[in-house]
């Protein structure tokens, strides 16, 4: 599909087309049935029905909104982010709608209408579903398509569904055969970019620091024009990638480590009676990780300060586990009125239904800040290893994985602090999970359509 060149977009309406015949901003005319005001069709809204998922979205004046919109949809099968991002003067049909498929979660972006008589302009939303559940993301976007064609006036199936991600191919059939739409597939890395880009240069109080004497320090807007390149992204989802971002859509994957989201969920459904990824977290805010992990002070009595380790500082992960689990079996081997010790010991494997058990002395809470401080630091400290290496002054941390956890980012941020000396600091985003699914919204955007130009194509590029 041709592409409007990006000198013939206007920033501050989002249309297109010479200044001459360029249509003027819509008018908004009172509709005397509903009270409802009505927008004039333009041209450019006509192209937008046409061609599903070519839309100009209008950025001026985005903001986050921390409130939970009227009517915002609520279910058990999925949930809503409340920091939609407001778009006061996005007018024009947009009929697609992004989803970004991980091993874990499925996570989904739709624009919506403000509600009201007198409003204008909309807003983006953000769900995410468990991907085991994935039956119920299509079936909200089944909704959203409906929504489409009452709304609009359209056909049903000029919704288009931009998807990326490992899902976009493992369920690119049930998709489209349960929807009966175009369905296009990105690639997971560059939708990652884009997504961060547009964060970082189009959204204020998106990117910020975190410290536990200053847990939450929004970073200035880029100056305009930007210049945030290079950076390291690090992405935590189910796994861990590491890429080199040297420019817009300039990016290289120069690591990673399989200790990711997933090791995390796996290991404390094992070790916990936890049900859901929120639940291990929240057991994490309430846990000691000293009661299961071999301190610096356990070992020399205090800190070790010629080379910069507190008392607290962790040795071992899970280091205390296995002498106080051999001290609580063998008081039970010594109740146990001789009948262990009368059977061959060949009879015995380690860890067999026959070795007597006893109730587990390690609270699930106490596990689960061990294990989050454990897979937190190793991936704190890979992502310095690699900014060090090539050079990268910023390292921006994503994925599901943090989830605005303060345990979880006070981990990387200290990590980050402790192996650069102070030379380099962790920044964060409120939208963190969903950096895949915006990038795959934004890739059906003419080049440079952003207040910002927060998204180029690379010279050459169709």
């Amino acid at each position: 599909m041709s592409q409007p060149p990006a000198a013939d977009l206007d920033p501050a309406t989002g249309e297109t087309g010479n200044k001459g015949s360029r249509p003027q901003s819509a008018d908004v005319s009172s509709n005397l049935e509903t009270g409802r005001p009505r927008r004039t069709t333009v041209q450019s809204d006509i192209q937008d029905i046409l061609h599903p998922g070519n839309v100009r979205i209008n950025v001026q004046g985005a903001f986050i909104v921390d409130e939970e919109q009227p009517g915002t949809p609520q279910s058990e099968d999925y949930e809503h982010d409340p920091k939609d991002i407001r778009l006061p003067n996005h007018t024009a049909v947009v009929s697609h709608v992004a989803v970004d498929i991980g091993g874990s979660l499925a996570k989904l972006v739709y624009f919506s209408r403000e509600p009201g008589d007198d409003s204008i302009g909309g807003r983006l939303n953000f769900l995410k579903f468990e991907t085991d559940n994935i039956d119920a993301c299509i079936e909200f976007m089944r909704k959203l398509q409906a929504d489409h064609k009452q709304n609009n006036g359209s056909r049903s199936d000029e919704l288009c569904v931009m998807a990326t991600g490992g899902g976009a191919f493992k369920y690119y059939d049930r998709i489209t055969e349960a929807l009966g739409v175009e369905v296009i597939r990105e690639d997971e890395m560059e939708c990652l970019i884009i997504g961060l880009d547009f964060f970082i240069n189009e959204i204020p109080n998106e990117v910020f620091t975190y410290s536990e004497e200053s847990p939450v320090t929004f970073t200035p807007h880029p100056p305009d024009p930007p210049n945030i390149y290079p950076y390291l992204l690090v992405n935590i989802g189910s796994g861990v990638s590491m890429i080199k971002v040297s420019g817009p859509r300039q990016f290289e994957r120069i690591g990673g480590t399989s200790l990711g989201g997933g090791t995390l969920w796996g290991l404390l459904s094992l070790l916990t009676g936890a049900r859901s990824f929120d639940d291990m977290l929240r057991l994490a805010e309430n846990g000691d990780n000293s009661t299961v992990d071999l301190l610096v002070g356990d070992i020399y009595g205090q800190a070790y300060n010629k080379i910069g380790l507190k008392s607290t500082h962790i040795a071992s992960s899970f280091g205390k586990v296995y002498k106080q689990k051999r001290a609580a079996e063998r008081d039970a081997e010594d109740g146990c009125n001789g009948d262990l010790k009368r059977r061959e010991d060949a009879e015995h494997v380690a860890g067999s239904s026959e070795l007597p058990h006893v109730p587990n002395p390690f609270r699930p809470e106490d596990i689960s800040r061990s294990l989050l401080y454990a897979v937190s630091n190793n991936i704190g400290q890979i992502a310095y290893l690699h900014a060090e290496k090539h050079g990268l002054p910023r390292i921006y941390f994503g994925g599901s994985f943090i989830g605005g956890h303060a345990q979880t980012m006070n981990t990387l941020s200290y990590a980050i602090r402790f192996w650069s000396k102070g030379t380099k600091q962790a920044y964060f985003l409120r939208h963190e999970g969903y950096l895949g699914s915006v990038g795959a919204f934004l890739k059906r955007q003419p080049r440079n359509w952003g207040r910002r130009e927060s998204f180029v194509e690379l010279k050459g590029s169709a």
